[in-house]
């Protein structure tokens, strides 16, 4: 199974005085730091590695989950630094720990889906990039994937855009290829999946199980009661 970077640096606004004081990887769910229930479900999923791509309140991270044996799975970090480096740029410093291909995980997405097949699909597909959807209609969050016939079309966050059913589901695959030539320095995942669309670089692979979130009031609390209620 590929490795996942989990990005973990943003300063998560949208949570307001939540996150003051700690960083959203930290938030309690159902009496837990939420990032112990995403290195669980990684490691169930069959994970073994990951690495933590942190910047905001770093330290605090590095103390909860330190190696990340008590949570069953291998940690390692990279830090932006002094520097915000955005999604993209974060990965692109994190490339010498993730080796050629790996999973790109968003720090605040809780995601019950089969792995193994979407890194099976993203080798099958010979691409540079995979992106996973979901066939939202607007429902939980702006969608912003126009996808039809297992392509991804478009991609694009800019509201009120036509013949946008899906949803970046928060779950990638990346080749470093994909990455390698970009100079250090701040970058946008988005800018990095529609640059590979434009090339015919990124496949599409669409999840049918609903996505949870803690990056918004609602979402954190959506997943509070998600997660309170699993055995």
């Amino acid at each position: 199974m590929m490795p996942v970077a989990l990005l973990a640096g943003g300063v998560a606004t949208r949570l307001g005085p939540i996150t003051q004081s700690i960083p959203k990887a930290l938030v309690d769910v159902a009496g837990r730091p939420f990032i112990a229930h995403q290195l669980e479900l990684l490691r169930a999923a069959g994970i073994r590695r990951v690495v933590l791509c942190v910047a905001h309140l770093a330290e605090q991270i590095e103390a909860v989950v330190d190696d990340g044996r008590g949570f069953g799975v291998e940690v390692a970090y990279s830090n932006d630094g002094g520097t915000r480096l955005g999604t993209g740029g974060a990965l692109r410093r994190a490339l010498p720990l993730l080796g050629d291909r790996f999973f790109v995980l968003y720090g605040d997405s809780y995601l019950r889906c089969d792995y193994a097949a979407i890194g099976g699909a993203f080798a099958a597909s010979g691409k540079l990039g995979l992106m996973t959807v979901y066939r939202n209609d607007g429902q939980f969050d702006r969608s912003n994937v126009s996808f039809r016939d297992g392509r991804i079309l478009r991609y694009d966050k800019t509201p009120g855009l036509p013949d946008m059913t899906h949803i970046d589901y928060g779950l990638g695959a990346l080749a470093a290829g994909a990455l390698a030539d970009r100079p250090d320095g701040p970058l946008d995942l988005a800018v990095v999946y529609q640059d590979l669309l434009a090339r015919d670089e990124l496949a599409g692979y669409e999840v049918h199980e609903r996505f949870s979130e803690v990056g918004s009031p609602a979402g954190l609390e959506d997943t509070r009661r998600l997660l309170s209620e699993e055995p």
